[in-house]
């Protein structure tokens, strides 16, 4: 699989096994507040409050820049409209990815969701695959993908609605590998993610105000330890990953990047 000379293999895989193991344990972490919560309201949660947490980040590295001498970076305001376009795309997918992964692990275990899920980035290395031995791999991970889905199914009744969310949730993790790596090419540093998050946030919030839930999410305000693990549900299940899959895909090329990705059911299942 090729790659640009301006990519570091090494570095980008090891950013994938980073984001692997993050995102399913904050996955695994968040469904312990579904009862309370909801789905879709913790999703909205996670990505708002990462969406805070890298734009902090962001602007404090831009300051200790020019304490240092260096010229402000530029922000958001001075983007193209092209940059402009590309991170709202990016925040569409990943506010759709988010929630509709949500639901499904609200209704079917992590591993046969991570599983059916993997459909998506599976369908889009299969696209760019161009040579026999990309193929070879792309096949090897939809068998790994396969025995793991048929593991977690197996003598448990199917929720179709769960294997739909999940699927759907695949086409749009897809659109998120491309749509992360056009911003990862044309917006330089960590704000384009920070604004996307919050792009995303915003785009499914209204469906989580009328979707009904068991109680509203500023109930958690009362209790410490609630707030203690939405705040790690954000660190865990979208900073870090996120963060690394962006530097993933600086570095690998979207196939691989999709095919390193078969880690996640085999991950989700031990999570799960």
């Amino acid at each position: 699989m090729p790659h640009t000379s301006s990519q570091r293999p090494a570095l980008g895989i090891m950013f994938v096994l980073m984001s692997c193991s993050s995102l399913q344990f904050g996955a695994a972490f968040a469904i312990t507040l579904f009862p309370l919560f909801g789905a879709l309201a913790i999703s909205v949660s996670r990505l708002a409050i990462a969406s805070i947490v890298v734009g902090s980040a962001v602007w404090l590295a831009a300051r200790w820049h020019t304490r240092r001498g260096g010229e402000m970076p530029p922000g958001a305001l001075s983007w193209s409209k092209e940059q402009w376009h590309a991170v709202i795309i990016f925040g569409m997918t990943f506010g759709l990815m988010n929630g509709f992964f949500y639901c499904a692990i609200d209704r079917i275990p992590i591993g046969l969701a991570v599983a059916v899920e993997f459909l998506g980035p599976l369908a889009l290395a299969s696209m760019l695959t161009r040579r026999l031995r990309d193929a070879v791999w792309v096949l090897c991970a939809l068998a790994g993908m396969l025995v793991l889905g048929y593991e977690a199914a197996v003598g448990k009744d199917t929720d179709y609605l769960g294997l739909t969310f999940a699927l759907i949730a695949g086409v749009f993790w897809a659109l998120y590998i491309r749509s992360s790596a056009k911003v990862g090419a044309l917006v330089p540093g960590a704000s384009g993610l920070a604004v996307a998050m919050l792009v995303g946030a915003a785009f499914i919030a209204p469906v989580a105000a009328v979707v009904p839930a068991p109680q509203p999410m500023w109930n958690a305000a009362q209790d410490p330890m609630l707030l203690l693990m939405i705040f790690g549900t954000a660190m865990f299940a979208s900073v870090i990953p996120y963060s690394a899959e962006l530097m993933a895909l600086r570095n690998l090329p979207q196939q691989v990047f999709s095919v390193l990705m078969s880690m996640e059911p085999a991950i989700a299942a031990i999570a799960g």
